[in-house]
């Protein structure tokens, strides 16, 4: 049975598609037009109630959440990167899960409240304030990702997976957006996090997600730049 992916470029659905790319999961991809309001129309609202990206079918099974569909991915493959661990292998599998769920419920959960800061706030003037706490709560995601990379070579051991695909495009966005002001400068205070998102943009599989989301490929995790569109139609555009 064909997936379908429902996307939007260089939203959420970036980390679902570099995973299925390297994992060698065929699949068909659905383009959300943001922009034309695509994502609260009533057949897409039928997919996900929140008219959240992605969406990711597979047969009658409906799944939207980033890190449940990443899951739900490597499961699919039987594996948790292109070179493994495999997923029936205990202590890999419970190191993952406990590193996907960090990325989705804290680091990226982090990044949305950033991103889309009038979403939280009633007052205006206390979005640049909010924006700065996160940056440093950031920082501090960071440094403890930066540690255990020292420790272990990727998030749960030296070959890629799909939870540092997660952390790598995690860290594009955070160097990105919000724009004019990113909530990072650059990855030079972490030197094991930049390799690492340099060992995945060298991934054939890296690079098709990229050119398939109008994201230029030359250091896309490392360096990024937005995607080659209109700024209505760039997720982390507010």
């Amino acid at each position: 049975m064909t997936l379908r992916l429902h996307w939007s470029p260089d939203s959420a659905n970036l980390v679902v598609r570099i995973a299925l790319e390297t994992l060698a999961l065929p699949f068909e991809g659905v383009r959300i037009n943001r922009a034309a309001g695509d994502h609260k129309r009533p057949e897409y609202l039928a997919l996900n109630p929140q008219g959240l990206i992605p969406v990711l079918q597979d047969g009658d099974l409906v799944l939207f959440e980033t890190g449940a569909i990443l899951w739900h991915v490597a499961e699919r493959a039987g594996r948790l990167g292109p070179d493994g661990p495999l997923m029936d292998d205990p202590a890999a599998r419970a190191a993952a899960l406990r590193w996907v769920f960090y990325l989705s419920n804290t680091v990226h959960a982090d990044l949305r409240v950033a991103f889309y800061a009038d979403r939280y706030l009633d007052d205006a003037a206390a979005v640049p304030s909010l924006r700065r706490g996160i940056a440093r709560r950031l920082r501090g995601h960071g440094a403890l990702m930066e540690a255990q990379l020292a420790k272990t070579g990727g998030l749960i051991g030296p070959s890629v997976t799909v939870a540092d695909i997660y952390l790598a495009v995690c860290l594009r966005w955070a160097q990105l957006y919000p724009a004019g002001a990113p909530l990072l400068a650059g990855l030079a205070e972490w030197p094991r996090l930049h390799a690492l998102g340099a060992r995945i943009e060298g991934l054939a599989g890296a690079r098709r997600a990229f050119a398939a989301e109008m994201i230029p490929a030359d250091r896309a995790l490392t360096a990024p730049q937005p995607p080659n569109l209109p700024r209505d139609q760039i997720t982390g555009v507010v």
